[in-house]
C-alpha cells in the first residue's frame, strides 16, 4: 500500500511539473479554487492515469507488440499520447481535471511525463523498490 501511494505521489508531482513545462497545451482545472482542491484534484488525476495505462495502456501493448518491435519503440509516444488524451476525456466528464489542448500537445506532454516521471522515481527509487527477502 505504501508503494501504491508513493507512486501516486511521484505521479502528481510529475504531472503538476508537466503541466508547468508544456504550460500552453495541458494543464488541470482544480474542482475549486485553492490548494487543497488543486492538490487533491492532480492525485486524483495521477489515480485516472494510473489505471488508464495499467488497463488501457497494457492491453494496447501487448496487442500492438509488433508494431512496438518495428518502430523500436517510438510508437509508445504516441500511445502515452492518446492515453493523456483518454485521462482529458474522463476528467472532463466529472468537470474538473486534466485538458489537453491537441493530440500533439499530449504526445510532447506524455514525453516529458514519462522523462519526469522516470528522473522522480530514480531518486525516490528505496520508497518504490519491493522489500527484499
Amino acid at each position: 500500500m505504501t508503494r501504491f501511494l508513493v507512486r501516486l505521489i511521484i505521479n502528481a508531482v510529475a504531472l503538476w511539473l508537466t503541466t508547468l513545462i508544456v504550460s500552453g497545451g495541458i494543464a488541470v482545472e482544480p474542482y475549486s479554487p485553492g490548494v487543497l482542491p488543486t492538490v487533491l484534484t492532480y492525485l486524483l488525476v495521477a489515480l485516472i492515469f494510473g489505471i488508464v495505462n495499467g488497463i488501457v495502456g497494457t492491453l494496447i501493448r501487448v496487442v500492438a507488440f509488433p508494431i512496438y518491435v518495428l518502430t523500436l519503440g517510438l510508437i509508445a509516444l504516441i500511445v502515452n499520447g492518446l492515453l493523456l488524451l483518454l485521462v482529458a476525456w474522463i476528467s472532463s466528464l466529472i468537470h474538473f481535471g486534466l485538458v489537453v489542448n491537441g493530440f500533439w500537445w499530449g504526445v510532447l506532454a506524455a514525453l516529458v511525463l514519462g522523462i519526469i516521471s522516470w528522473l522522480i522515481g530514480l531518486i525516490l527509487r528505496p520508497l518504490t523498490a519491493p522489500r527484499g527477502r
